[in-house]
């Protein structure tokens, strides 16, 4: 763009997203080209039509993807609560068993 400073932290890179969709199954993983790997607080978008996998099949699909890299004090942040966030995807069930 015209009169704006691109974030250095800011880069494009190749992808593939490896979708599953099965009984066994349901995920979606994105793999870098080039060894690059996302780090707490990171933010990913990957660019392109939505994916639709149809039941049954695993596919993958090459894309590109924009990557920003987090500040110190967003790293920091992330790492800092991100145990807290974890937990609320965590359920608990108790349950009294007499022997």
């Amino acid at each position: 763009m015209l009169g704006t400073k691109r974030d250095p932290r800011t880069f494009e890179v190749a992808c593939t997203v490896e979708v599953e969709n099965t009984f066994e199954s349901l995920h979606a993983h994105v793999r870098f080209d080039g060894g690059v790997t996302v780090n707490p607080g990171d933010e990913v978008i990957v660019h392109g039509k939505p994916i639709e996998v149809p039941y049954g099949e695993a596919q993958s699909f090459r894309r590109q993807a924009t990557v920003k890299r987090a500040g110190p004090i967003e790293r920091l942040w992330t790492r800092a609560t991100g145990d807290f966030e974890f937990m609320e995807l965590c359920e608990f069930s108790f349950s009294e068993e007499r022997l």
